[in-house]
């Protein structure tokens, strides 16, 4: 797969921006956030709740900085990106399903049910900033 398939400063703003967010989504997964992180994890997943924050939490920052700082990876970066959304998505599910409130904001039903359509658009961010689809696209075109 081609890794180097231009963006626009459109894309690489919203790269950025998505990269900021990741950066602190992670630092807040290991401080203040923490304990309402906890609440996305199911209780059918046989792990530490606090455990699968702190990783999780890692695994953002590492995400967010590779996307920011390794141009020449963004696409894997996309994609990694979007399937870490993907399988984060249980948890939100689950949170919405157990009633479970969090962040002060995710106080009602309601409130979760629509966060769970932000999902998608994360993972489309995450490809479309990145240029991953189109690399890809690219390269089933160049085969």
């Amino acid at each position: 797969m081609s890794k180097t398939v231009e963006t626009t400063l459109t894309q690489n703003i919203f790269r950025i921006l998505l990269s900021i967010f990741m950066v602190y989504a992670g630092f807040s997964h290991l401080t203040f956030n923490r304990v309402d992180f906890q609440a996305q994890v199911p209780d059918w997943l046989p792990l530490s709740k606090d455990l699968v924050v702190v990783l999780s939490g890692i695994l953002e920052m590492a995400l967010g900085l590779g996307l920011a700082f390794w141009k020449k990876e963004r696409t894997t970066f996309g994609w990694v990106l979007a399937l870490f959304f993907i399988l984060v998505f249980p948890g939100n599910i689950a949170q919405y399903l157990d009633h479970k409130d969090a962040f002060g904001s995710l106080d009602s039903d309601n409130s979760r049910l629509i966060r769970l359509f932000f999902q998608p658009v994360l993972i489309a961010w995450a490809l479309w900033s990145t240029a991953a689809f189109t690399a890809w696209r690219n390269s089933k075109t160049n085969v």
